[in-house]
């Protein structure tokens, strides 16, 4: 078994392009000194102007992946990513609890930064159910959080009065992302509710790039790193938080329209 090189885990579809999903987790575990291996539960045929084709995973393979990587790896961290139908999240779910792969930062997948909604009610009720409870960190995004706590969210005190419900149904710490849509918005903060129940605020400069796929895979990615790491969760979602940053600070001209950020110079950026 390797043991030597700390090493974490995604759990998540695969992007043909390299932007988001399983290619964006592996760019930033590898940006953080983390060796990264993925479990694939599907994959898409896409470039940066829209997605064409999907193929899921069948569970006996996703299964198999959670066999083999346990068997020859310490992972000791772990983070979802595209989940897409109940059979899937309840595979990775029963998997999870069979291996050991540290803790599980838990990215939903569930309506995507513009509002699209990515699972039916079956698939919804599942993750609830059978994910929730195994999260060390769920990183819903602003419309994730009016989905999962049925509330409209307006402002810092909405935003917190919904972590805590959050909290409840099972994860020990909520991350809840910034909206980044808001006429004059200038900045994006994010705030954090940890297991002791204290708040975290976490905030930086609005970006206006269209280069920002893989936002979202990338901080819990390196949210995940971090934990494998060693480090708390506030350093972890800190750390997380100016990477990001820095990716989208940095865009890359790759693409003919929405494009990936840059990990590239995240990493150079923050050697330590």
């Amino acid at each position: 078994m390797t043991t030597k090189i700390t090493q974490a885990a995604t759990i998540a579809g695969n992007d043909s392009d390299g932007s988001a999903g399983l290619p964006a987790d592996l760019h930033a575990f590898y940006a953080r000194g983390v060796y990264g291996l993925g479990i694939l539960t599907s994959a898409v045929a896409g470039n940066s102007t829209g997605i064409f084709a999907q193929q899921l995973m069948p569970v006996d393979f996703i299964t198999k992946q959670f066999e083999v990587v346990a068997a020859d790896f310490q992972v000791k961290a772990a983070k979802t990513g595209m989940l897409a139908n109940t059979d899937i999240i309840n595979c990775v779910a029963d998997n999870w609890k069979k291996y050991n792969f540290g803790q599980l930062v838990l990215d939903p997948v569930i309506i995507t930064k513009h509002g699209a909604t990515l699972l039916d009610a079956d698939a919804y009720q599942a993750f609830l159910n059978r994910l929730m409870p195994l999260a060390t960190v769920v990183t819903p995004n602003f419309y994730e959080q009016q989905k999962l706590t049925g509330r409209q969210i307006d402002n810092t005190a909405d935003i917190q009065a919904g972590a805590r419900q959050l909290q409840a149904m099972g994860a020990r710490n909520v991350l809840m992302k910034g909206r980044h849509d808001l006429p004059g918005q200038t900045e994006v903060t994010d705030w954090l509710l940890t297991a002791d129940g204290q708040f975290h605020a976490f905030s930086k400069p609005l970006v206006k790039t269209n280069k920002i796929n893989g936002t979202g895979d990338t901080l819990s990615a390196v949210i995940a790193a971090e934990l494998a790491k060693g480090q708390t969760v506030t350093n972890a979602v800190k750390i997380a938080k100016e990477f990001t940053y820095q990716a989208i600070a940095h865009p890359l001209p790759l693409g003919s329209k929405y494009g990936p950020i840059n990990h590239l110079a995240a990493q150079k950026l923050m050697q330590n």
